[in-house]
């Protein structure tokens, strides 16, 4: 079994997301701006929260082509994370090993393009996207820890409901932390100023193969 790098590459084959109090200056002014500053937050995790509400297998609500589509099934598996067990704490905001190393494995696809990890939870007090790694290639089957670091070349990392791109660590001790994998048919053809909310729906709509991990609490 080949090591853990950061990847590995084989031969052709809302409603409950929190804001966090914010202290204002007592000025009118000052008032105004933090209240549109929110009013954006809320519109931003209105949207990503839509795309995740309807979620079935995956973590995205398939639409579009997707939905009239025959969806394979990858396996997902860890060194460092087993379905249904706890989020190993190093790999959580109280640790600093970043993102856990992941693996993945489904029938030959000729058509897949490229591969798209997403990482979100439902927590008990909220829920989040905490990592958006697409634009993988498609060979790829694995990623060692902390991936966001360094990632595999020609892939591209999202903005996240935190605001912060690549792997937001998780911190909620209680919560369903969800680790999927989802072959594409295509790339992501957005820009680099493409809303989250945007690149998971067009990761949805060329999705052919899907599976995850999950994670039940945190060590």
């Amino acid at each position: 079994m080949p090591g853990f790098g950061s990847f590995t590459e084989h031969g052709p084959s809302g409603n409950g997301l929190r804001i966090a109090e914010t202290r204002v200056a007592s000025s009118g002014m000052g008032l105004c701006n933090t209240a549109s500053r929110l009013r954006r937050i809320a519109v931003s995790v209105t949207a990503v929260t839509a795309v995740l509400a309807s979620a079935g297998c995956g973590s995205l609500g398939f639409v579009g082509r997707s939905q009239a589509k025959d969806i394979a099934q990858v396996n997902v598996s860890s060194p460092e994370l087993r379905d249904g067990k706890p989020l190993p704490r190093e790999y959580s905001c109280h640790g600093n090993q970043g993102s856990p190393p992941l693996r993945w494995s489904s029938r030959p696809l000729p058509q897949a393009k490229s591969i798209a990890i997403v990482v979100d939870s439902h927590a008990t007090s909220e829920s989040a996207v905490h990592w958006v790694l697409y634009d993988i290639p498609a060979t790829t089957t694995e990623l060692g820890p902390d991936a966001a670091a360094d990632p595999p070349e020609g892939s591209r990392q999202a903005k996240v409901t935190s605001g912060r791109t690549g792997y937001d660590a998780p911190c909620e001790d209680q919560g369903n932390y969800r680790f999927s994998v989802y072959t594409l048919s295509g790339k992501v053809d957005l820009g680099p100023d493409a809303e989250l909310s945007e690149i998971l729906k067009e990761i949805a709509h060329l999705t052919i193969a899907r599976g995850r991990l999950t994670a039940v609490n945190i060590e």
